[in-house]
């Protein structure tokens, strides 16, 4: 059994970028995609599908890797944990790296990255860091 289904995505993610692997599969759930979506709109990914399979849908990210093979995410890491959630409110959310890397937090208008949610004003569960 999982008990952490968002810790065994970007576990996912980290292997796979370790052996350079240009996609990978995850098992898909609302939550996923839009993790998956805001990666994509800040440029750590090519782009996703959602693979329909029985019996449960498969989410294929394409990873993304510079000019001579290197990696655009360096590092992946769970910041809200199932035993400790962690909230912010939109003065608290944490920056990354001095702004070269993002937050993904999941609010009340869907899972945004740190500069979205300050954008528009909102705070929520940090879920991740990315750099």
């Amino acid at each position: 059994m999982m008990t952490d289904p968002i810790a065994d995505m970007l576990t996912r993610i980290r292997n796979a970028l370790r052996i350079e692997r240009p996609h990978v599969d995850i098992p898909s759930s609302k939550l996923k995609v839009g993790i998956a979506e805001a990666l994509q709109r800040e440029g750590y990914i090519w782009d996703f599908e959602v693979v329909e399979q029985r019996p449960q849908d498969v989410l294929r990210v394409n990873l993304k890797y510079g000019p001579n093979g290197e990696r655009v995410i360096q590092q992946l890491q769970r910041v809200s944990k199932p035993g400790r959630r962690r909230y912010t409110s939109i003065d608290g959310i944490p920056e990354v790296l001095d702004g070269l890397g993002i937050s993904v937090l999941s609010t009340n208008q869907g899972v945004l990255s740190n500069r979205e949610a300050q954008q528009k004003r909102v705070g929520g569960e940090v879920l991740c860091s990315v750099w």
